[in-house]
């Protein structure tokens, strides 16, 4: 068989996080402890030989990478130091970015060098805008960030509402986009990767039902965290940090429908919402369990890297300074509110814009794109265990 290492790909790795691949010697001790691993897949063992021969077009298409959580048991038992987690969370950042669209946008959250334009462009974005809505002023009297784009007398619409549409709507779809495109890569390569026939496929409905949904089911449940032996924190801190994002996803959908839809027969609803009525009380809490949440896995990363002696890659620390800024600025910004500190406030309330912006744009391209490229990942394995693959079933 003819080898056709991909040696840009292998620098790539050990530029990310990877630097200990070639330490790998094959002894296969992390397929022993790896739970994820099987009689006919030894994984990882299998994705280290392949990273180290640079077949980077075979680790991209390999559901088992973004089947990885990452718990740290194969790094634990590894007798060579080779930290097989470290080398398939590089391959995972590696195939966000080949996978991203556009692809300007997806390498630029490849590297540090260029955060200055990573926030620059959202807070660029909100800063013309806000300028153009007339709202821009330093603000006196009452606090309403409803008013932050200013007023206009059209009452089935607020002005800020409008804006923050205008914001938020295409980036929300830009990013639903790019993830849409990703993932339909990967499962088109998977899908050749295990060999599966075309014609034999599931129906929608019978794809959501006996693939997708039960990898969704357990996603929340967590039940493959909690077979994590070294690094078992990494659950107490991700799960609050999935519900506080459930949690604000709920309460986001609610304002939608409610300012967008029902305002526009209801124009009062298109004030604050009181700090008793149950959806508030949802998104401070859910603000809370994510600021919680953030601060476990910053410490767990933090004491990782301070044991280890090693420093943590841009791809690792992006997505929990971004998470953490949204959640601080938010609480932030309704504190000051409160306080009536009008100028502080807003200058919050623009941080808050700007990071959930950011994280919205970046989600497809940083460590936040295993949301649906894991999910997906987990659905294949059904799948791929199923009958479709061996063409026993009808479609």
């Amino acid at each position: 068989m003819q080898i056709n290492p991909d040696l840009n790909f292998i620098k790539y790795l050990k530029g990310a996080g990877g630097d200990t691949l070639k330490k790998c010697y094959q002894c296969a001790t992390c397929s022993v402890v790896c739970p994820l691993s099987g009689d006919n897949k030894p994984f990882p063992r299998k994705e280290m030989i392949w990273a180290q021969w640079g077949l980077k077009d075979k680790l991209v298409a390999d559901p088992d990478v973004f089947l990885c959580h990452q718990c740290g048991d194969c790094t634990a038992y590894c007798p060579r130091g080779a930290k097989p987690a470290d080398v398939l969370g590089a391959i995972r950042a590696y195939a966000y970015t080949h996978y991203g669209f556009p692809s300007g946008l997806a390498k630029l959250t490849t590297s540090a060098k260029n955060l200055p334009l990573l926030i620059g462009i959202p807070a660029a974005i909100i800063l013309i805008l806000w300028y153009i809505s007339g709202g821009m002023h330093l603000p006196a009297g009452e606090i309403d960030f409803g008013h932050f784009f200013g007023h206009w007398d059209f009452k089935y619409l607020a002005k800020t509402t409008m804006f923050i549409d205008i914001i938020m709507l295409p980036t929300v779809g830009l990013a639903l986009f790019s993830a849409y495109k990703g993932v339909s890569t990967m499962w088109g390569k998977m899908c050749e990767g295990a060999n599966a026939d075309p014609v034999w496929r599931p129906s929608c409905g019978k794809f959501m039902r006996d693939f997708l949904w039960p990898s969704v089911k357990e996603i929340i449940s967590h039940d493959r965290f909690n077979e994590c032996g070294a690094n078992k924190d990494r659950a107490r801190g991700h799960k609050p940090l999935m519900l506080a994002f459930i949690g604000l996803l709920i309460v986001t959908t609610y304002s939608f429908i409610l300012k967008d839809f029902i305002g526009i027969v209801v124009p009062s609803l298109h004030g604050p919402l009181s700090l008793w009525d149950p959806f508030k009380i949802l998104a401070n809490v859910s603000a809370i369990a994510l600021i919680y949440g953030i601060y476990i896995l910053w410490t767990n990363r933090s004491n990782e890297e301070s044991e280890s002696g090693k420093k943590g890659t841009f791809y690792d620390w992006f997505l929990i300074y971004e998470i953490a800024v949204v959640g601080i600025t938010g609480i932030l910004s309704e504190l000051t509110r409160l306080a009536g500190l009008p100028v502080l406030a807003y200058f919050f309330y623009f941080c808050h814009l700007v990071s959930i912006m950011m994280l919205f744009l970046y989600m497809p391209y940083s460590k936040f794109a295993h949301l649906v490229y894991r999910t997906f990942a987990m659905a294949f394995e059904r799948y791929r265990d199923s009958g479709f693959i061996a063409g026993k079933s009808e479609a």
